[in-house]
């Protein structure tokens, strides 16, 4: 045999050895279905029902009217529409027929039972932090809840995204997150809280700023991000800020209390901050020891700003309409600050945040009440105020909050959370 030939034929057995590898990253194996979900002992169910809550799960595998845990809410992303799927015990359209080494394999790289990919959208890069002791007693708890006859949404992914084998590259170049390991010389509780926030809380997920790929950005963990529109705010240097945040607000505001000074949960951080007040308050406890313990990340170069100038007939017209639209609940006189302790609106986070976008997003979309949950409801003002009176009317809230740094992008911001909104 020649030498080129030679060659030929280890160049041949390359190319189908790395075809046979890709071929293998892109594909898994189905496992194998059970007949019908085991019987569980009632403390795993619920130590289940905790992880269940401590991650969230409900928020997206719930829609508005929709069954519990039966899926259908859909997830916009850059990428396309996303529907979250069934996870109750049903069968045909659920989980009922997954067994605890499936349902493991989902959570911790993204499979599922058939061997299909996931998308990212379902953080299993923070879930596969979890024990295998959560992970069964999570199992435990759904495959112990009332069956939901669902079938699952068909998702609207843009190519070539809509090819699920591509999240296989993603997860070469993604998914490295290690088993959680205790920190040495940390307490306990400091612990417990960096693996809540970190494995089931996700909180990266949202408060962590996406390279193009949507993966979180290496070396930016909690440095901030948007979702759905409304930003989600650094977590970081929580205790140094010039309104710094105390261990008491923090797990108020964590359960979707009113804070003083701080204000409450709204947008996104809404329902999730109901599902923690739902948690013992000794974990919530340790997601703020250790969300405070987090320091604040180097300042930036100060830069010289240009004050915005406002006329005198746009602050007239902001007064005018807080006045009208506002004062009634968060006026000084307002009869709702004394009965639930309502900080005066100038000094809650949103509108305390150097960009406008949350205060818009509010007075957008209002804070929709919960059936039998207590806490704080606002209508929408997205059809009652146009453009220039919600431009007046934040400017004007501003000016009281922060005369000395005013929003500067406004317009710009209120355009395109209108053309965001559906």
């Amino acid at each position: 045999m020649s030498h080129r030939k030679r060659w030929a034929l280890a160049a041949m057995a390359l190319g189908v050895g790395g075809l046979a590898a890709a071929l293998g990253l892109m594909w898994r194996p189905a496992i194998d279905p059970i007949e019908r979900p085991m019987v569980f002992e009632p403390a795993q169910i619920a130590r289940g029902a905790q992880v269940v809550t401590a991650g969230d799960c409900a928020v997206c595998h719930t829609r508005p009217g929709g069954k519990y845990l039966a899926g259908g809410l859909p997830l916009v992303t850059p990428f396309g529409t996303l529907y979250s799927t069934n996870i109750t015990p049903d069968a045909q359209t659920g989980i009922g027929k997954w067994p605890l080494e499936a349902f493991q394999r989902a959570m911790r790289d993204g499979i599922s039972r058939d061997g299909h990919f996931l998308y990212p959208a379902f953080p299993y890069t923070h879930y596969r932090l979890l024990d295998d002791q959560d992970l069964a007693d999570a199992y435990a708890y759904l495959m112990s809840g009332p069956p939901a006859y669902a079938p699952a949404t068909p998702n609207r992914m843009k190519f070539p995204m809509n090819l699920r084998p591509l999240v296989a590259g993603w997860n070469l170049l993604f998914l490295h997150s290690a088993p959680f390991a205790p920190t040495a010389q940390a307490s306990a509780q400091w612990d417990r809280g960096r693996y809540l926030v970190e494995g089931a809380g996700h909180c990266g997920g949202c408060h962590t700023p996406l390279n193009l790929l949507g993966a979180e950005k290496a070396g930016q963990a909690l440095a901030g991000g948007v979702v759905d529109g409304w930003a989600a705010p650094s977590l970081l240097g929580l205790a140094s800020r010039e309104t710094p945040w105390t261990q008491a607000q923090l797990v108020d505001y964590l359960q979707a209390k009113v804070v003083d000074g701080h204000g409450t949960a709204a947008g996104p951080m809404r329902p999730v901050s109901q599902e923690l007040a739902r948690l013992p308050r000794a974990d919530v406890d340790a997601m703020a020891e250790y969300l405070l313990s987090l320091p604040a990340p180097p300042h930036p170069p100060a830069t010289l700003e240009t004050k915005a100038a406002a006329t005198a007939d746009s602050t007239r017209l902001g007064g005018d309409l807080f006045q009208a639209a506002c004062a009634g609940c968060h006026g000084a006189a307002a009869p709702m600050r004394s009965i639930d302790g309502r900080p005066a609106l100038t000094a809650t986070s949103s509108v305390q945040a150097p960009a406008p976008r949350n205060f818009i997003k509010t007075v957008l979309e209002g804070i929709a009440p919960t059936p039998g949950e207590p806490g704080p409801a606002m209508p929408p003002f997205a059809v009652s105020l146009n453009d220039q009176q919600l431009a007046a009317l934040a400017a004007f809230v501003r000016g009281q909050a922060a005369p000395d740094r005013p929003w500067r992008d406004l317009h710009s911001t209120i355009q395109a959370l209108r053309e965001e909104t559906p």
